[in-house]
């Protein structure tokens, strides 16, 4: 997972102004630049569009973009071309928010880019004329990228560097355009855990045991602290400074502080004000399955907005406390689907096999394909056969497992045997007997890989965001995580809204802030 940690060009990555940074810090989590295409942190990317035949008339090729020192541009006229239309747009728009950023001009300009694009889809975008200069009368209108037809299909393949962005192409313009613009493609860091340089866990709570109980005993997984979710077992388990205690030892000393296995299916808002929230312990066990309830002055709901929908029943709330216009904005949310196919890799093809470039970027239904090395310890490298999004993962929907590894196998090896600068096969570096495909949508714990919002849909996903401050003192609800947020499927988003969550419901409990800190210092978000 490649993480943004918003720093600064020539800052390091733990400098980064994010929460993500901050806990990255705390917990000394290991960190590398993530290998996306076109960046020096890769030996080279393979781009293969059009069966090879990009350019009309050419043998069919493989095109090898190296780019050690971060400023080579792609191999191909056209591939430049599409290359520099986005990068004259990004320019324009960055420039301009640079000026104004943290300003008192700030909130009116923002409002004004609002206004001029989000009833406007990001193919619209792609294809808008360029400006050939901004005008002071129009604060919000930069244009658009200005690509004819063969520039858009090139541009839906390649992306601006992390791999294709066609997903993207029918969402709000918006949600790409606070992608690309305000840091969350740019120094992207994979984490490794709170490991060393070999991968092997630092000294940390609870490592080596068999199980860790829950409050009412159930056994669950120990932590491993590798990989990103590291950052979740070290909230959870590590020692918080101020209490000598972690979250874990914490929750278990309640009974009902810490439940595992455990599937909430209603909230009824109760005549004192109050929540019940109703759930099947142990739901996973037909045979052990219980149903139970407690009641709380405060609910926090973390989960996808589908889920809600589907899972959970919501009873009791008034129209005041829960409008429509809310339920409406989280039930018409937009979750794109995401497949990626995984499978571990030979370690001679990354240390003596530099015919085949490390990444892939194509337009075939395999799309984007990544090779990586963690460390020197593993066995075994690992490779991404396939990385698709929305339609593009759809379409792989109905292929089991097995069946889809065998046909993105190979299809690479079709393509590059095809090319006449490669002609040789992938396949014998794979180790097919020991690979993971991913499926979000069929994922019964999300439903989605990422919600995004439909062009028009802007102020309905920002409603959700004001929701824990107009409306969660009267209704105890709280809302968190990449649901309620307008820049879904990062990490950044999610630890935001939990800390929203956190300043709004001391501010409805009468808490005294550190710092005189009040809500006044705090974004009130508008939607109109």
């Amino acid at each position: 997972m490649r993480m943004p940690l918003f720093n600064r060009t020539g800052e390091p990555p733990l400098a980064g102004r994010s929460l993500m940074a901050y806990y990255a810090q705390l917990f000394e989590l290991r960190i590398s630049d993530f290998p996306n295409p076109g960046t020096p942190w890769v030996n080279a990317t393979g781009i293969y569009l059009r069966e090879g035949q990009l350019d009309d008339g050419s043998d069919p090729e493989l095109l090898i973009w190296r780019n050690p020192s971060g400023d080579t541009p792609p191999p191909n006229t056209k591939l430049q071309r599409v290359q520099d239309k986005w990068l004259r747009f990004a320019k324009r728009f960055a420039n301009k928010v640079a000026t104004e950023y943290g300003t008192a001009g700030w909130t009116a300009l923002w409002s004004a880019i609002v206004e001029r694009y989000h009833t406007l889809s990001f193919r619209d975008l792609v294809t808008l004329p360029e400006l050939d200069k901004l005008r002071p009368e129009q604060p919000g209108d930069f244009g658009g990228l200005g690509m004819n037809s063969e520039e858009s299909a090139i541009f839906y393949s390649i992306g601006i560097g992390d791999g294709s962005w066609g997903a993207f192409y029918d969402v709000c313009c918006l949600y790409p355009l606070r992608t690309a613009i305000f840091g969350f493609s740019s120094h992207l860091q994979l984490v490794h855990g709170r490991v060393d340089d070999q991968g092997q866990p630092l000294p940390s709570p609870y490592l080596h045991v068999d199980s860790l109980p829950d409050s009412k005993g159930l056994k669950f997984q120990p932590p491993s602290y590798v990989g990103l979710v590291a950052m979740d077992e070290c909230q959870l388990l590590m020692p918080i400074a101020d209490a000598q205690t972690s979250l874990y030892e914490h929750l278990v000393t309640s009974e009902d502080g810490l439940l595992t296995d455990t599937s909430v299916f209603a909230l009824d808002k109760q005549s004192d004000g109050r929540i019940r929230v109703s759930y099947r312990w142990q739901h996973s066990d037909a045979d052990k399955v219980q149903a139970s309830s407690e009641t709380f002055d405060s609910v926090i709901l973390t989960v996808p907005s589908w889920i809600i929908e589907t899972n959970i029943r919501l009873h009791g709330f008034s129209k005041a406390l829960l409008p429509d216009s809310i339920i409406d904005a989280w039930k018409h949310s937009h979750w794109e689907t995401s497949c990626k196919v995984y499978a571990a890799l030979d370690k001679t093809f990354l240390d003596r096999h530099l015919q085949i470039p490390q990444i892939l970027v194509t337009d075939s239904f395999v799309h984007d394909v990544y090779a990586y090395r963690y460390n020197d310890s593993y066995a075994q490298d690992c490779i991404l056969l396939s990385y698709t999004w929305e339609d593009d993962a759809s379409k792989l929907a109905s292929f089991e497992d097995g069946k889809l590894v065998e046909k993105c196998l190979g299809e690479l090896d079709r393509i590059l045997l095809r090319c006449t600068n490669i002609a040789e096969p992938i396949s014998p570096y794979v180790d097919t007997g020991n690979v993971r495909v991913q499926r979000w949508l069929t994922d019964a714990n999300s439903l989605g890989c990422a919600k995004l919002y439909r062009a028009g849909t802007y102020y309905d996903a920002v409603s959700l965001m004001k929701y824990n401050r107009d409306f969660s003192g009267s209704s105890g609800l709280y809302l968190a995580g990449e649901s309620f947020s307008v820049d879904a499927g990062w990490t950044e988003p999610c630890l935001r809204t939990a800390i929203d969550v956190v300043i709004n419901l001391c501010h409805h409990t009468q808490a005294t802030f550190n710092g005189d800190f009040s809500l006044d210092h705090y974004p009130h978000y508008q939607v109109r």
